[in-house]
């Protein structure tokens, strides 16, 4: 079994979209689609709504997406052609809890393609592929812990040619020797980043 993670430094870069298009793109592997979500105070893990539950209760939850409508993250995995798609939510800093449950659910997975950048922390994934754009000033402590164990960088293409990424405490070393693929949205996923993948991973 093959295991990727599609991380990213803030919201709104496009990770699913790109989990969705490599799934859409190599579906010989016949993949197992997992969006990892964490919850801050006061949201509920059960159902991500607003919740009075102690910090102790109600600290993972894990869903298996049936809908093929596309209006939801889970459900465009399975749009675009996965085996299966599970949403795991947790409390912030509760991931750990729910590993055991979500290895067990995956026992039986082909291969496994997951969005997240916290689950970095438990597993060693054949790749990890980190969504990152200079525009974005925003820059969470799991993408910046990870991003050295990155295999490639998708990188949203910068409006002039000499940007300097709006990152702060972020050390472009990082990035040095990383194997980059840029896109420009709407496509997230280009030919290149398809075969990169395809050829990295076992068969």
């Amino acid at each position: 079994m093959a295991v990727i993670v599609i991380g990213g430094h803030s919201r709104n870069l496009g990770k699913t979209s790109v989990v969705a298009g490599l799934i859409a793109a190599l579906p010989e592997f016949q993949w197992t689609a997992v969006k990892i979500t964490q919850f801050g105070h006061g949201v509920c893990s059960v159902n991500g709504e607003s919740c009075d539950c102690a910090t102790d209760e109600h600290t993972q939850a894990i869903s298996e997406e049936k809908s093929r409508a596309g209006d939801s993250d889970t459900s465009r995995f399975l749009v675009a052609g996965a085996a299966r798609s599970l949403w795991v939510r947790t409390k912030q800093g509760w991931l750990a809890e729910a590993m055991p449950d979500v290895r067990s659910r995956l026992g039986d997975a082909k291969n496994v393609i997951i969005e997240s950048n916290s689950v970095m922390k438990f597993l060693r994934p054949d790749l990890y592929i980190p969504v990152l754009d200079f525009n974005t000033a925003d820059f969470k402590g799991s993408a910046r812990e990870f991003l050295d164990r990155a295999d490639a960088i998708i990188l949203h293409e910068a409006k002039s040619a000499d940007a300097i990424p709006a990152w702060k405490d972020v050390s472009l070393k990082l990035l040095q020797g990383k194997i980059v693929f840029p896109i420009t949205p709407p496509e997230y996923v280009t030919a290149d980043l398809v075969d990169f993948v395809r050829g990295r991973l076992p068969h």
